[in-house]
């Protein structure tokens, strides 16, 4: 089961504060059994087997303190192992299993009364933020995929999504594509010009692609799409304009990749709170809502970004979103 990123981080928090606490009971079990003079049960064996049998409200009764500080311990040990032990269970392993078990149905279609929303055909990175995007601002859309372990995961973010083939007419009505405000065919190219085809036979809808290879552009123009995006091609002019200006102000620079959202490219200062930081602990994207999508180090340029990555004084950022968004990261590299 996957589970998105702030919630494995909570789980592993809470796994490791669980053991934590454990290890913690034991060295108090071994004390206290000294204390009472139980030297035979003072042993890790033994402090292992009590605790086990404390926090799943076993209590065999077999090792039991005589003291009240013992007994008020056995108490503690005992309220404490409810939400330590089947917490861990419930979350890691029942929960899994029963959806598992379960396959809980996926949607299949929008409300009747859904209209003037964004069909977004695909998920992946980009359309991650989209969804930002489209939440900031309170615009109604639906996410269509045929992949139901990422429909799962938007289903428990409450996030607007339904199973179905984009490139399927009766995926297309279900989804309300005649009262749509337009629709986003981002698959691969060629399932994107069969999403266009089939879009345009049911509906005069607005339609915008996204190419993969900017040489098909002209294909998904000629299969109907109003609009055809490559996000190559747009990095492409970006780093044209960069070259041709490279003293371009911080949001005179941008590059449009959709209405509202762009992409720019921001030097880190030497005085910015993001020095030394990695980008996991800088978290950009929880204080401004940008996405960073490539670091430039030395001047060599990469997409192939991970949260451990440093910043540096020499560091430039290259991130996506609104212009507000753009604003704050702009903030935070001065």
């Amino acid at each position: 089961m996957r589970y998105p990123k702030f919630l494995s981080s909570s789980i592993a928090a809470y796994i490791a504060m669980s053991i934590f606490v454990v290890l913690l009971y034991m060295v108090l079990f071994i004390n206290l059994m000294e204390y009472e003079g139980q030297h035979e049960y003072a042993n890790l064996a033994n402090s292992i087997y009590w605790v086990m049998a404390s926090v799943t409200t076993v209590g065999y009764g077999d090792i039991v303190f005589h003291s009240m500080i013992g007994k008020i311990f056995s108490i503690i040990v005992m309220l404490s192992g409810i939400p330590l032990f089947f917490g861990i269970l419930i979350t890691l392993v029942i929960t899994p299993w029963f959806e598992k078990t379960m396959k809980l149905p996926l949607a299949v279609k929008v409300p009747k009364k859904y209209s003037d929303h964004i069909i977004v055909c695909g998920y992946n990175a980009l359309v991650e933020t989209l969804v930002e995007e489209f939440q900031e601002q309170n615009t109604s859309f639906v996410i269509v995929s045929e992949d139901e372990d990422a429909l799962r995961m938007l289903s428990r973010n409450n996030i607007p999504c339904m199973y179905g083939d984009p490139s399927d007419e009766v995926t297309l009505e279900n989804a309300n594509i005649n009262s749509a405000r337009f629709l986003i065919a981002n698959q691969s190219d060629n399932e994107n010009a069969n999403i266009v085809l089939t879009a345009r036979k049911v509906s005069d809808v607005k339609v915008i692609a996204v190419a993969e290879d900017a040489s098909k552009i002209k294909y998904l123009k000629y299969a109907g799409a109003d609009r055809v995006i490559s996000p190559k091609l747009v990095l492409g002019r970006f780093f044209a304009k960069k070259a041709v200006d490279p003293f371009l102000g911080v949001l005179f620079g941008t590059t449009e990749f959709f209405d509202g959202c762009s992409i720019v490219e921001f030097p880190v200062y030497s005085k910015s709170e993001l020095i030394g930081k990695t980008l996991a602990q800088s978290t950009i994207n929880e204080k401004t809502g940008a996405t960073v999508i490539g670091l430039r180090k030395g001047g060599q340029l990469t997409f192939n970004i991970h949260p451990g990555d440093v910043i540096k004084d020499n560091t430039v950022i290259l991130a996506v979103g609104s212009k507000e968004q753009l604003q704050k990261l702009g903030k935070l590299t001065d």
